[in-house]
């Protein structure tokens, strides 16, 4: 496995190193103890898919709040997506500021995302499937998120939002100026 750091402290781009024969090839997606070496949260307590028939949709911006906060790995498995981190996290020295990263199931690429980033994503192809890898599990009333289009963050997407969104997704408010939220 590979891992690139992003602009955004503590996230990072994980490439697959595959070993190629005549039958396709072979590569490791998921190991404790690599990420462990790079200083990253190799726990996992539960996994999750999301599929989106339709090219556009968009799902974001979550997080779950501490105490229950999350380490996430996103990757696409299934058609692609432009996935986006935002780092809501008070002292960052990258505070309010976001990356953008196309993961598919032809790039084989993951997402590392820290504690204290929102994640989304827009599928950029019909019948797309995302598998999230999570190290704390779900609790409800900790699931949080910011609005997609919040003018404080500027995010760009790169087609119009589609009408396939939840109206929690949309209905969001607006990200507390000044007042940390993740």
């Amino acid at each position: 496995m590979k891992f690139t750091p992003t602009p955004l402290a503590g996230a990072f781009v994980i490439d697959v190193e595959p070993i190629p024969d005549e039958r396709g090839f072979f590569a490791r997606s998921w190991c404790a103890k690599e990420m462990e070496a790079h200083g990253l949260d190799g726990r996992l307590a539960q996994c999750s898919v999301s599929f989106n028939p339709a090219k556009g949709t968009l799902r974001g911006m979550h997080f779950q709040a501490a105490p229950h906060a999350e380490t996430k790995v996103v990757r696409c498995t299934r058609g692609s997506v432009h996935d986006v981190i935002l780092d809501l996290r008070p002292g960052s020295a990258t505070f309010r500021r976001w990356f953008a990263a196309t993961l598919s199931a032809g790039n084989h690429r993951a997402l590392y995302v820290p504690p204290g980033l929102a994640h989304g994503f827009q599928t950029l192809e019909e019948d797309t499937e995302i598998l999230y890898q999570m190290s704390e599990f779900h609790v409800p009333g900790h699931a949080a998120g910011v609005r997609f289009d919040d003018p404080e963050f500027g995010i760009e997407w790169p087609a119009a939002v589609a009408r396939t969104m939840s109206e929690k997704d949309r209905s969001w408010p607006d990200f507390p100026r000044g007042a940390p939220s993740a």
